[in-house]
């Protein structure tokens, strides 16, 4: 599943990766704050209502039940054949507006939703407009119920060229100083820049970056069928975790409270000394902080509950779930890491994601180490006059230079000698420790591709090997055509 977070609901974004449009969409230069959509797979196209939905024991909503008719009005699962959808689900959330009439109006908690499915999902997109860009309130209290979910949440600064590039750098700063206010965590979030829609480019100056961010968040949401069974069992760790600190509250609270008189005033006690409480637990059984629920949130939720009633602490368990976390999670992971080694890697395809990194639009073709895949001519032999010019300056004897003299000429590129290392390599294709005047050429070649920021291959492509050393026997043939 993929969780999209809008400030605008519009439904570009989901349409995008579709490219198509779906039933239940809204597209509009106007907030619309309908409701959540799940976007799913199905053999013809409908709209199935969520009150409908949470009956239905083939999809994994019946659990929503709880927030009531408010919220399940406001809720449908959009069906439709689209290969995108045969590999993930997509969840679309309401826009989030400024203002308290919106947050009161919902008629549901609106953050406990977002934490219930932010709990299930493998994948959160927090989605801003560079030209709108807005963190209200009630986005800020959205991103917070995703706390200990911050592994899976991307942010996507979207139709980023509709502002210029210094505008963008401005957009780029405001976007990170917000976040940090909300997403408490030392690193610093992956932001990525693009125009997520089907229209023409406004500013074209930032086209190679949009198109570099573009396809690093494709190849992330490519990936979630791939670790779908992994992101799995870490849920169940994380879960089996919190159950044992859970425990450990309840029983404390247990322990704490009088057989007879004073319950409701030692009740009162032990919710307010909830944080002591949390310290408590954390040095007498070697608990992280983090590990611990929001101290808030069980205060509140611990005021509707009857301590005496709460059981006692049973050893028993918790020694079984130490259990399956230090031998049975083990085992699991190399059962999983075993079946993945034998079938082929799930990956998404369709929509978006078809032809994303194949044929001429795909990134980075033609361009460094791709230059002149697909060319009649051997590609270096363009600039191969210069090339030569220098090399017959080295003193090359018997038609080679030695290493120690090509060496002087290629430290003038100023590159690491680690990087010239690897482009000696690829250009000596016999091995023989020389380079011929076609070698030579090569490994200015190389250069000039490493100066202009492209990055080296481990093996030299078919298409940049030296004629003179191809097994194509017709290669000097057309070599020397290209030169007359």
């Amino acid at each position: 599943f993929l969780l999209i977070l809008n400030t605008l609901h519009n439904c570009c974004f989901t349409s995008y990766l579709l490219e198509q449009d779906f039933p239940g969409m809204r597209i509009g230069p106007e907030p619309t704050t309908d409701g959540f959509i799940a976007v799913m797979h199905g053999e013809t196209e409908g709209v199935v209502p969520g009150n409908a939905l949470v009956v239905d024991p083939k999809k994994p909503f019946r659990k929503l039940n709880a927030f009531g008719n408010s919220f399940l009005n406001r809720f449908i699962c959009s069906q439709m054949p689209n290969q995108v959808l045969q590999s993930i689900s997509i969840i679309d959330t309401p826009g989030i507006l400024s203002g308290e009439k919106q947050r009161i109006s919902r008629g549901y908690d609106f953050a406990e939703v977002l934490r219930w499915f932010g709990e299930r999902v493998d994948r959160i997109i927090l989605l801003f407009d560079a030209h709108k860009l807005d963190i209200s309130d009630e986005f800020s209290e959205a991103i917070k119920a995703f706390k200990g979910q911050d592994d899976k949440i991307r942010v996507v600064l979207n139709k980023a060229d509709q502002v210029d590039t210094q505008q963008l750098m401005r957009v780029y700063g405001a976007l990170m100083w917000s976040l940090g206010k909300v997403i408490n965590t030392p690193e610093v979030v992956r932001v990525y820049l693009g125009s997520f829609w089907a229209k023409p480019l406004q500013n074209t100056e930032n086209r190679r970056l949009f198109e570099a961010e573009s396809q690093d968040l494709f190849r992330d949401i490519q990936s979630l069928p791939r670790n779908a069974a992994l992101r799995k069992l870490n849920d169940l760790i994380k879960r089996a975790r919190l159950a044992k600190v859970h425990a450990y509250i309840i029983s404390y609270l247990k322990k704490e409270m009088p057989s007879l008189f004073g319950r409701e005033k030692k009740k009162e006690e032990l919710i307010m000394r909830l944080p002591e409480i949390y310290v408590t637990l954390q040095r007498e059984h070697h608990i992280s902080p983090g590990d611990f629920p929001n101290v808030t949130k069980m205060q509140d939720m611990l005021q509707h509950y009857d301590f005496s009633k709460f059981p006692s602490l049973k050893i028993k368990l918790i020694e079984s779930v130490d259990k399956m976390l230090a031998t049975k999670i083990a085992v699991l992971m190399a059962m999983i890491r075993e079946e993945e080694s034998k079938l082929p890697p799930a990956m998404v395809s369709g929509g978006a994601f078809e032809g994303s990194e194949d044929g001429p639009f795909g990134r980075g073709y033609g361009e460094g180490i791709c230059a002149g895949a697909d060319a009649d001519d051997w590609i270096v032999s363009r600039d191969k006059h210069r090339y030569d010019e220098i090399f017959y300056t080295l003193m090359p004897v018997n038609g080679k230079i030695t290493g120690v003299n090509a060496k002087k000429e290629m430290m003038n590129s100023r590159l690491p000698n680690t990087v010239l290392g690897k482009i000696w390599k690829l250009a000596d294709c016999n091995q023989d420790g020389m380079l011929d005047d076609e070698e030579f050429a090569l490994a200015q070649h190389l250069i000039q591709i490493k100066l202009e920021g492209y990055e080296l291959p481990n093996e030299l492509p078919n298409h940049l090997v030296p004629p003179a050393h191809r097994k194509n026997p017709t290669a000097d043939a057309l070599y020397n055509h290209t030169e007359d």
